[in-house]
């Protein structure tokens, strides 16, 4: 990668034995916008064409032949963009935006749809006084119409949280843990219906924290690591046997 690219911030995602890194955070802490795959037979990055908002931290998912890459921060400032790399092309499209703007919100997807989740709402150009504020906003991006589904009132997470973990289990969203009006991290987990457009609850997380990693296989999600008192050596798997 590029000298000028920090690896923390820099999102990866594997697809058919090669490595992409999209973005960082450039020497001087400015977000960015390269573009590296990384092929192994070669042992060598390849430039490929940059991401048409810079960015770090954002989410990337795999959905056929393309790479989209949602959220992300510039600064202090959420990214509301979503755009996807052609692995074919190798060219970038726009898609809509994510309809409101939240920092600290979370990423998750299933094969129908992207999800943006939670986060830390900032007050309005107009609200002076207001502070931000912890929500519990679902916003869904349907894959096959193009389109962001308007939200209905079951379709909100139970509780309002930010700096949490999200993934997908038999086709249905998990969020677990992070930042919440409490004054201690969340131990809650919450699971998505996507056929009965609700929330509900599963099982809590043996150790409640924040700004943890995820890991996901085929059949579970490992929470590690994060904030809870201090920081957490914990790892802890969700499991869960039913599929919608």
């Amino acid at each position: 990668m590029a000298d000028s690219v920090t690896p923390s911030p820099v999102k990866t995602q594997l697809v058919d034995g090669k490595v992409y890194a999209l973005g960082g955070m450039g020497a001087d802490t400015t977000p960015q916008a390269l573009v590296r795959v990384y092929e192994a037979e070669k042992d060598q990055w390849q430039p490929m064409a940059s991401m048409p908002t810079p960015r770090y931290g954002a989410t990337p998912f795999v959905r056929g032949n393309k790479i989209y890459i949602m959220g992300g921060r510039q600064g202090k400032m959420p990214v509301t963009a979503l755009e996807a790399f052609d692995l074919e092309t190798k060219s970038w499209t726009r898609y809509p935006c994510i309809p409101s703007r939240r920092a600290f919100s979370c990423c998750a997807s299933n094969e129908r749809s992207l999800f943006s989740l939670g986060g830390l709402q900032q007050p309005g150009p107009h609200n002076f006084y207001s502070r931000p504020h912890f929500v519990s906003t679902m916003e869904e991006y349907d894959l096959d119409q193009g389109i962001w589904i308007k939200p209905s009132r079951t379709s909100r997470m139970r509780e309002k949280r930010a700096d949490f973990v999200a993934g997908c289990l038999g086709g249905r969203v998990i969020v677990a843990g992070g930042l919440g009006n409490e004054p201690s991290p969340l131990g809650t987990v919450e699971s998505y219906n996507p056929v009965k457009r609700r929330w509900e609850y599963v099982a809590p997380m043996p150790t409640a924290r924040c700004s943890s990693a995820l890991l996901q296989t085929a059949g579970m999600l490992f929470v590690i690591g994060g904030v809870a008192q201090g920081p957490s050596n914990a790892v802890e798997a969700l499991c869960l046997q039913e599929t919608v």
